[in-house]
């Protein structure tokens, strides 16, 4: 027998869970975000597939989503208590599979790590169960890796089932912008581009020193091997050791003095350090998060002159980085990330330089 990663991911999952409560929402477009009202400013946490026909899609601002959509559309608050309650129902189901490691990565995805020669029907009983035990769909990427099972779910949406593996990487993924890699965003695919480097397989053909050169020692190679497919292919159950907690806040009315702005990163980095307090770690840095009037966004921090479990150490670091901002500009959203020495031991999981915990 093989071993093989699944990669397991509810179909449009908040929606879903909505859908699943609402029952006569059925193929109506829904639009989960905010408090559920497009007049307030707030974006979109996700929609349904019969909302995303409209171009509707996860992080527009409810506004736009409001103007893009039919008017049958329903909009709706976000019930985080809701989620979290159908996701653990949704992980102990596929728990609960025999013969399976899982490995957490996110409330709504998951990989398991199997031994078996017919790995399809290992990914037909997971979805099969799922649907028994939550009456949620999701679909199921299947890979020798984890790199290669999370974008084979891609071609597996909605409620399929999907192989991606080093045998037909270069067929399914070798003409198909670098955009399409899980962890290259627009800024890298744009840098990459800058090379010459505008497919995969230009990626993966590319000259590793010069990728080195653009991106440093530990990213140029990891982006590189990307390009091949390459990435872990050990599923491990260890629980995810956080390295950070974060709190921000979209005001309905744009920040206009000093006094607001320090007012809200008072009250975000104290929560953000509560979060942290909880766990028991020290905060070691503290990063800023500013969108200014209309929509430009910029993030920042700074490491402390030591690790500290004082809170209005955390509050002072986040107060100074705020006194750095354009005091002339209006600002509609604010954000701090507080970061945590690791536990003794540390995290002893392999991890990927992008997006995580894969």
């Amino acid at each position: 027998m093989a071993d093989w990663v699944l990669h397991v991911d509810m179909d449009q999952f908040i929606a879903a869970v909505e859908v699943l409560r609402r029952p006569e929402l059925a193929g109506v477009p829904v639009i989960v975000g905010g408090r559920g009202d497009p007049t307030e400013r707030a974006v979109v946490s996700t929609a349904s597939y019969e909302a995303r026909a409209f171009g509707i899609g996860s992080g527009m601002p409810l506004k736009i989503a409001a103007r893009k959509a039919p008017d049958d559309a329903v909009f709706l608050p976000v019930d985080h208590e809701a989620y979290e309650s159908a996701s653990a129902q949704v992980m102990e189901t596929l728990r609960g599979l025999p013969g399976v490691v899982l490995e957490v990565i996110g409330w709504d995805e998951c990989f398991l790590g199997v031994s078996t020669d017919d790995p399809e029907q290992v990914a037909r009983e997971a979805q099969a169960a799922v649907l028994e035990a939550t009456g949620l769909h999701c679909s199921v990427g299947i890979g020798d890796n984890k790199v290669r099972a999370k974008i084979a779910t891609e071609f597996g949406k909605p409620r399929g089932v999907f192989r991606l593996t080093e045998m037909n990487w270069f067929e399914v993924m070798g003409e198909r912008a670098t955009r399409e890699l899980w962890g290259v965003g627009p800024k890298v695919q744009k840098r990459l581009a800058a090379h010459g480097i505008d497919t995969v397989r230009d990626l993966a053909d590319a000259d590793e020193s010069e990728l080195v050169a653009e991106f440093g020692p530990r990213m140029g190679v990891w982006y590189h091997g990307l390009g091949s497919g390459i990435g872990p292919a050990v599923v491990d159950d260890t629980p995810w050791v956080a390295r950070s907690h974060s709190r921000e806040s979209t005001f309905q009315q744009n920040l206009t003095t000093p006094g607001e702005v320090e007012a809200a990163l008072a009250d975000l980095a104290g929560q953000a350090f509560d979060d942290c307090a909880a766990e028991g770690r020290p905060v070691i840095r503290v990063n800023l998060k500013v969108r200014y009037a209309p929509f430009e966004t910029k993030t920042f921090g700074r490491k402390l002159t030591a690790p500290t479990m004082q809170r209005q150490d955390v509050v002072a670091a986040a107060l100074a980085l705020g006194a750095t901002l354009d005091a002339d500009r209006e600002v509609r959203l604010l954000g701090v990330r507080a970061e945590m020495a690791m536990p003794q031991g540390g995290d002893g999981v392999e991890r990927t330089p992008v997006r995580g915990r894969i």
